[in-house]
């Protein structure tokens, strides 16, 4: 699939891409590099992102429902007001992520790194925190 001139498929190199507003739902992007890409307002509804690298990523308001977001690299990415409603981010680096806002309603973050992650105002209602240091995340 081609979107704004970029080939969306697994493992592809996508870092610094700007794909604001891009519908990238149900797309498959394990083990992309999407580090430092814009993705704000983006719609990735039911989207592999399983171990994909999007640390320093702009995903602000971006649609993530049902995302599989399983050992994704999502260090100091921008999630602020993102709805991540039944997202899969098990194991995943979310660490110094801002997460202001989100809605995680029902996500999986079992095992996921939260050091230094900003939560404050996100829905948390009924999320698996299993395995989860909090001691050191914002909002809580």
């Amino acid at each position: 699939m081609i979107v704004n001139g970029y080939n969306i498929r697994p493992g592809a190199d996508l870092a610094g891409a700007n794909l604001p507003g891009a519908d990238l739902a149900g797309a498959n992007l394990s083990l992309a590099n999407l580090a430092r890409a814009s993705l704000e307002k983006a719609s990735l509804v039911e989207a592999s992102l399983a171990w994909a690298s999007l640390a320093w990523a702009n995903l602000v308001g971006a649609n993530l429902v049902g995302a599989n977001l399983t050992g994704a690299n999502l260090l100091r990415t921008n999630l602020t007001g993102a709805n991540l409603t039944g997202a899969r981010l098990t194991g995943a680096n979310l660490a110094r992520a801002d997460l202001a806002g989100a809605r995680l309603a029902g996500a999986r973050l079992a095992g996921a790194d939260l050091f230094g992650t900003n939560l404050s105002g996100a829905d948390l209602t009924d999320v698996d925190l299993t395995g989860i240091d909090l001691s050191e995340v914002i909002g809580l």
